[in-house]
Formats: structure tokens, sequence, C-alpha cells
């Protein structure tokens, strides 16, 4: 394909194995996919080779309606007034997408401001998000309401000057079952990854769930940058392990309930534990725990925190294990390398560094 027209011809008649390849090129944004469907094992795969296809310009590049079984594979996308790339259920919440996959996608400069989101999931079942990019946005790097059964894996977030960049990964709307690893966050907003958030009640997929996320895990990432690297904001489950924090601008993580309404219980149960944290006298409060919330509740086990310019507050919360002022000796600080060199036991088994990913 060489052109926005072709590529919409061919997507309007693909059948389930089909494999689009785009040429190199420049192409128009604004394409809406209704109902594509591949099947499991042999998905509609729209593809570009090297150097990839760029869909530039426009409110939004490319949009999934109510698609199962496509991957969009080494695409760029450049400059959207609205979202990058939108993929949602068309509004139909019992019969969700699902079977999408976004492979080395680029997402470039959306917004800048608002509510505009790099990759804007809604009502998206069984899905991966590997090797992406996303750098400068408005609302989120990538948006996910009423999310389930996904995986956000070895992706690049990095905010940029000039665009107001609220979160990098968010999960809220009934979202569960979403395993965010292995990303490098740089200066990814007001929080890096908020598990949870503050949705309207229409939006909720299933309409009844009862919090904004839930069985989220997030593990061997690499911070640094931002206001605050976590987020537990009207969360259940959580779990929040072996990852490199460094150098926030104010907390390290926030418990926080944003959606007030009878039928949502405070946010709970929680787990950080197995973290390495280094930060600065920016940071005063470790954790910054709002009204309404169960903190009680929540784990803290294992963490290592390490304050490079001075004695390092401790955490207000209970925690086991924790280990104060070690110093990590992190090579290449601020990087995607970044890295414990320290030899000192107290921190093996500790960051990203000790992240083990399961068989499969």
């Amino acid at each position: 394909m060489k052109n926005s027209a072709e590529l919409r011809a061919a997507v309007e008649s693909a059948r389930p194995g089909l494999v689009i390849s785009l040429a190199p090129g420049t192409y128009a944004p604004g394409l809406r996919f209704v109902a594509v469907a591949g099947a499991k094992g042999r998905p509609i795969v729209i593809e570009g080779g090297d150097p990839a296809p760029v869909f530039t310009g426009g409110a939004c590049a490319l949009h999934l309606v109510d698609c199962r079984y496509v991957t969009l594979r080494n695409l760029t996308v450049k400059g959207c007034s609205g979202n990058g790339i939108n993929v949602d259920d068309g509004g139909s919440v019992d019969s969700p997408a699902h079977g999408i996959v976004l492979e080395n996608v680029t997402v470039l400069d959306t917004g800048p401001t608002g509510n505009h989101d790099g990759i804007k999931l809604s009502g998206l079942d069984d899905f991966e998000v590997r090797r992406c990019r996303v750098t400068g946005w408005g609302g989120s790097a990538i948006d996910m309401v009423g999310c389930h059964r996904g995986v956000v894996e070895d992706c690049t977030f990095e905010g940029k000057a000039g665009f107001s960049q609220s979160s990098g990964v968010q999960m809220k709307g009934g979202s569960k079952d979403i395993l965010v690893r292995g990303c490098f966050f740089r200066d990814a907003g007001h929080r890096s990854v908020n598990v949870g958030g503050s949705t309207g009640l229409a939006y909720f997929r299933p309409e009844d769930a009862r919090f904004e996320a839930e069985d989220i895990t997030v593990a061997g990432n690499r911070f640094t940058g931002g206001m605050a690297f976590v987020a537990f904001v009207n969360a259940r489950n959580a779990r929040v392990h072996s990852n490199t924090m460094h150098k926030p601008g104010k907390w390290v993580l926030r418990i926080l309930q944003e959606t007030n309404h009878e039928r949502f219980p405070p946010c709970r149960e929680g787990v950080f534990e197995n973290n390495l944290i280094v930060f600065d006298r920016r940071v005063r409060t470790l954790a910054n725990v709002g009204r309404g919330t169960a903190p009680e509740t929540f784990v803290f086990r294992r963490n290592a925190w390490f304050r490079v310019d001075g004695a390092a507050p401790r955490l207000a919360l209970k925690e086991t294990d924790g280990v104060y002022q070690v110093d990590p000796r992190l090579a290449d600080p601020g990087t995607a390398k970044m890295r414990g060199t320290s030899k000192d036991r107290r921190l093996e088994a500790i960051g990203a560094r000790s992240y083990v990913r399961p068989p499969g």
C-alpha cells in the first residue's frame, strides 16, 4: 500500500490472516475502521517496514471501532490534535473489542494540552502493547477505560516541554487484570502510572464496577522525573514491585480517592514492595495519602529508599524490612539502562534489575 485510500480499501475487504504492508512515506490521518475481524491466531495485520510509514496531523490518525484480532505494527503517528491512536468498543459495553496488538508503534506530539492521549483504549479486552514509544502528549501516553486482561511491556514514555502530560499510563473506569512491565518513564507527567482515576459513571465497563482499577501489576519498570511515580486511585489489589525509581519531583507514590460515590469503597489493599527509590530534598513526603482511603490495608515491604542530599524521611505508613540510606550506586541514572551497582547484600533482589519475567 502506498497511500491511505489504498489502505482503507484493503482493510475494508480484509479476511483473517491477511498482512497489509505499507510502503515508507507520509499517510493521511483520520482512518476509521469499524468491526474489522481477524481470528484468534490469524489476525489482520497492518504493518510498515523500515523506515516506518508516518501518519501525520489531523484529530486522530487511526481509529479501530469494535474490532477483533487486529495488529498494528511498525507505524509512526505524529502531530494529532485529539488522540493519536484510538481503539474502542463503539459504545457496545456488552461486546468489547478484543485481541488488539500494538507493536513497535511510535506516537509523537499529541495534543499538546488537555485530555488528548497518545493511545486511547476504551472497552478493550485481551490486548497487548509491546515495544511502543510515546513522546509528548496532553492527557495520558496510554489511557485505558474499562480495559481487561492486557499487557503493556517494553515501552518508552517520554514527556516533552510544551505538552501538559497529566499521566503516563492510566488504567481506570473498571479496568482489571493489566500488567505494566519493563517500561521506561521519563518526565511522564503528574503521575507516571495512574492505577485508577476519576471516570464518569456512564463510562465504566462493566457498568457496576466498584473500583476504578483492580488486580493491576506494575513491575520491572524504570522511572525518572515527573511529579509522582505511582498513584493508587480508587483502586483495589494493585501490586507495584521490583521497579527502579529515580528523582521524582514531589512524591514517590500517592493513595487517593477521587470518585466519591456510595458504591465505591475506599482505595485499598495495594502492595508496594522490592522497589529501589532514589530521591532528593524536593520529596518531603514519600507517600501522599488522601482522605477517604484505607492506607492501613496497604502492604509496604522491603523497599530501599536513598536520599542523595541528606537523611531520608521515614515512610509514615507501616513497612516491613525497609532499607534506608544505603547508596545503590546507580549506573546510567535517569536512563532506560539505570541499575544499582552496589554490592550491599541489603539491596539484593530489589529494583528493576531483580525482576524476573514468568515463563510464557
